[in-house]
């Protein structure tokens, strides 16, 4: 019987993927294989045929073209004005060099054997005939960086909670993916969920944490779903339980639902809500990995953190830490969004350029106007010119413009954009995310927005900026987390790159 391939992916359930499933069920009486999403957005949703030559893609297929794709024989993989060939051969995969992804897309995501039979299970495997003294050994000499955004060195947590003494180990996945333009944590869940399982396992394995919690934002319920679902079959094939795969060690993992609040992304406002309090940053020291959650040892990682460890375990760290360059090892899901003409999902080794990642694999703007900037890392990162989009994408390139990776979310804007309006909207969302603990977040986010508005509407630039430039010093050296820390970020690249933007209206 013929294979037919439907995205469960929110992004291709939003553009009608349900029902193109559906109706092609009808038709046919063939039920569609929902899989993860290949991360190309603009053809969303894309269905697939399996055929003798390989999977053939069709897409963006919307509900009134199902029948007629059918009829012109869509079911043998025949040509058509919405068919792209054979799926791994068009150019945007092709180019990129998928380990986290290797599967999303590919598999059924709640399929154990078909997560076993390409590759899923051998890193856990592998860990289980390891020290856990190894198991961090594998992580540290992989060069794993945090993905979320800080990129503290993964394998410095690891041996930091290993080495706890304590009665109970947590380790936690930070799932609340609140950065603009970002979507690579629900792409992963919705598509490969048994890989973050399988990575949160062998970090137990390699901490001695027995518990584990994902903490989803709640806008994703088809990830809750899914991940739900793959967790009962993980308990089911023995992945998690009491005797994780007959290792003799307990592993125990749940989902647990943020309320919404982007502060919940760092971690210790995360471990807040998860023991129940309003989501709000602790003090540090002590840090996680030795008081965390309950105030026992906790490793704290992201989504794509968690995924890479797997592959780190099957494949040899150093296997892992050759791709990529310098201290910025390993691949990166990069995100590319905005006002682009082909938006999706890119994993590449660390090096690429932003301009081959917003250019080559993006497409340029879908305006079709002159790009005027990307801004990388989310709604805190920094606003990236032109002329600077033949810098490598790694952490320390970036670092030396006082820019950063982040979760490798890039959104694109074109000449229209007006960065004084951007600089004034990261204020803001600080001011409206803001957990309010501490004054100079809580205050000059809005102090901020406040002198914006007034150089906005013609006010004395000079003045302005003055206090603008004042307000920044003081958020970055004085707040007490990366929430009001790195508020400026996006505010001075806006004002070093584009000044004209802020001056166009002043009167003095």
């Amino acid at each position: 019987m013929t294979k037919i391939y439907v995205p469960l992916d929110s992004s291709a359930v939003a553009m009608g993927a349900d029902e193109v499933a559906a109706k092609i069920e009808a038709i046919t009486g063939i039920a569609p294989v929902r899989n993860g999403s290949r991360g190309m957005a603009w053809l969303e949703p894309l269905v697939e045929v399996e055929t003798p030559k390989g999977r053939v893609a069709y897409g963006p297929v919307t509900l009134d073209d199902v029948a007629g794709l059918i009829r012109d024989g869509m079911m043998e993989g025949r040509a058509h004005a919405l068919c792209h060939g054979l799926t791994e051969e068009l150019p945007f995969l092709a180019r990129q060099e998928r380990l986290t992804f290797a599967r999303c897309g590919i598999t059924n995501p709640l399929s154990m054997d078909e997560y076993a039979s390409h590759g899923g299970l051998d890193g856990i495997q592998k860990a289980i005939g390891m020290s856990a003294e190894a198991i961090c050994d594998e992580v540290m000499t992989s060069g794993l960086r945090g993905r979320g955004g800080a990129a503290f060195p993964a394998g410095i947590k690891w041996n930091t909670v290993r080495g706890a003494d304590a009665d109970q180990k947590y380790i936690v996945c930070n799932a609340d993916e609140g950065d603009s333009g970002t979507f690579a944590d629900r792409m992963i869940m919705e598509g490969d969920p048994l890989l973050l399982i399988e990575g949160m396992a062998i970090a137990g394995l390699g901490t001695g944490a027995t518990k584990g919690y994902i903490y989803l934002r709640s806008e994703y319920p088809v990830a809750k779903r899914v991940l739900t679902a793959a967790i009962d079959r993980a308990y089911w094939k023995g992945l998690l339980g009491n005797d994780v795969l007959g290792s003799g060690k307990a592993f125990h993992l749940e989902v647990f639902m943020g309320a919404g609040a982007y502060i919940c992304g760092e971690e210790t406002s995360l471990l807040e809500s998860l023991e129940g309090k309003r989501g709000q940053v602790r003090a540090k020291p002590p840090l996680p990995a030795l008081e965390g959650l309950m105030a026992k040892p906790t490793l704290v990682h992201n989504v794509i953190s968690l995924c890479a460890v797997p592959t780190i375990l099957a494949k040899g760290g150093e296997f892992y830490r050759d791709h990529g360059m310098g201290r910025s090892t390993g691949t990166m899901p990069f995100q590319i969004a905005g006002n682009v003409a082909c938006g999706g999902l890119v994993e590449k080794a660390f090096g690429v350029t932003l301009g081959e990642l917003v250019n080559g694999f993006g497409g340029g703007t879908r305006s079709g106007r002159p790009i005027k900037a990307a801004q990388v890392g989310g709604p805190l990162g920094a606003y990236i010119p032109l002329d600077k989009f033949d810098m490598p994408m790694d952490y320390e390139t970036f670092a030396k413009i006082g820019a950063g990776v982040g979760h490798g979310g890039i959104v694109v804007f074109d000449d229209t954009a007006d960065m004084a309006e951007q600089a004034k909207y990261a204020f803001d969302f600080c001011a409206h995310e803001s957990c309010g603990k501490c004054t100079p977040c809580r205050i000059g986010a809005v102090r901020g927005s406040e002198e914006m508005a007034k150089l906005i509407a013609g006010g004395d630039a000079t003045t302005h900026l003055t206090l603008v430039e004042d307000l920044c010093e003081v958020m970055e050296d004085g707040s007490l987390c990366a929430m009001g820390g790195m508020t400026p970020v996006p505010v001075k690249s806006a004002l070093d790159y584009f000044p004209e933007d802020f001056l166009k209206g002043d009167k003095g």
